[in-house]
Order: C-alpha cells, then sequence, then structure tokens
C-alpha cells in the first residue's frame, strides 16, 4: 500500500480484527488478518498488542495449544468503547476523502 498508516488507524484496525474473535484469538491470526488489509510485519504488530493492553484495551492470556502455550489476546469494554470511536471516525473521514475522489477519472 503506498499510503502511511498511522498509529490510530493501525489500533482501530487490530481492535477491529480481535474484536471479530469473542473469545480471543493469537497473534499469528492477528498477524495473517490484518495483512488482508494492509502490509505489517509481526515485529510492529507486537508492540500493537502491548500497548492497547498496557491501556486496557485489550486482555491477555495464555492457553496450551499442541503441547506450547499460546497467548491469546481478547477485546476489552474499554476497547471496544474505543472501537466505536475509531469506526465513527473512520466514517467520517472516508466521507471526506471519498467526496473529493468523486468524478477523478
Amino acid at each position: 500500500m503506498v499510503f502511511n498508516t498511522g498509529s490510530a488507524l493501525l489500533d482501530a484496525i487490530v481492535l477491529a480484527v480481535v474484536s471479530k474473535e469473542p473469545e480471543g484469538t493469537y497473534g499469528y491470526k492477528i498477524t495473517q488478518d490484518v495483512r488482508e488489509a494492509i502490509e505489517i510485519s509481526e515485529s510492529t504488530l507486537y508492540p500493537v498488542l502491548r500497548r492497547l493492553q498496557k491501556e486496557d484495551c485489550l486482555e491477555v492470556y495464555d492457553m496450551e495449544y499442541g503441547g506450547r502455550n499460546r497467548r491469546y489476546y481478547k477485546i476489552t469494554d474499554k476497547g471496544m468503547i474505543q472501537l466505536r470511536l475509531y469506526l465513527d471516525e473512520w466514517i467520517r473521514y472516508y466521507k471526506k476523502i471519498n467526496i473529493i475522489f468523486e468524478g477523478v477519472n
């Protein structure tokens, strides 16, 4: 993608991905789901997950999978509130930009 992805948009995308899994989801799956929208490396994603956890937007728990522990992330109530704010802002932003692009050939 040629457009820069700011931290707020990245936070919004991660929260949206995690919110789709009510019981939580693990880091690798989050990375794969986010990559459907934007190119991102795991080294970029994990600091985002840690920051969202520190801000109480995500909770973390470990569960055994295949003889190893896998870290799961689940959106919190605070995270859902933040996601709704991001979504409202995104819709306003999209509409403004779309007006500018209308009629361009």
